[in-house]
């Protein structure tokens, strides 16, 4: 019996094994907040647009518009990433983030809101991913002390992503029910702040050179 508990308990240790690293376990329970939030505001956005407009175009303009910068920019985001310090990169990003969920919230909230604006927002949203995805994937490795554990850091960050795909449209139907969107879209907001008091939290040791020279010469 006693055998049998502790090779479940090391079957436990070996799967979550990346979460022993002080820098990943709070951007593990950063990260996981922010993203319910990050699906909450899809949904509601997504909602809203269709409400607003009884455009099935629209809803699809909108987020096209909240994609295409991803597409375009994301090379030279790669860049970059290995050029400049990734967590104050994430940061600043995740900030900006914030600030258009809660102008979002605010014109959402005080009725002021037209597909224009949200066009407007989406486009602004999707230049900050475009920076964000990259900069964000490339930060895994400098938060672990031992490169054998990147693996499971990674198998860690897509449980993460589809568990907060999960839950956020489940809690963002409820909230849209009974409250409305805009308050999806002010949750989201709130819920950068522990990815952000996260970040600040890291003690990051970077143990390699970054490239230097012309962005342009290396995407």
């Amino acid at each position: 019996m006693r055998e049998n508990m502790n090779k479940k308990l090391n079957a436990v240790n070996r799967t979550f094994r990346a979460l022993r690293h002080r820098n990943y376990r709070l951007f593990f329970m950063g990260q996981g907040i922010s993203l319910i939030g990050t699906w909450m505001q899809q949904i509601a956005l997504n909602w809203l647009v269709y409400r607003i407009s009884n455009s099935v175009f629209l809803l699809g303009i909108v987020g096209f518009a909240s994609r295409i910068p991803a597409l375009l920019f994301a090379p030279f985001a790669g860049v970059l990433a290995d050029k400049w310090n990734r967590q104050r990169l994430l940061i600043f990003v995740q900030s900006l983030a914030m600030v258009q969920a809660f102008v979002l919230a605010f014109l959402v909230l005080t009725g002021k809101i037209t597909i224009l604006l949200l066009l407007l927002l989406g486009l602004f949203l999707g230049c900050i991913n475009a920076v964000d995805i990259p900069v964000r994937q490339s930060f895994v490795p400098d938060m672990l002390e031992k490169e054998e554990d990147l693996g499971n850091a990674i198998a860690l960050n897509s449980s993460l992503v589809n568990g907060a795909r999960l839950l956020g449209p489940s809690i963002a139907g409820i909230l849209i029910a009974t409250v409305g969107e805009g308050m999806c879209f002010f949750i989201n907001g709130l819920s950068y702040i522990a990815v952000i008091a996260a970040l600040f939290a890291m003690r990051i040791v970077l143990g390699h050179v970054r490239p230097s020279g012309p962005i342009l010469s290396r995407t």
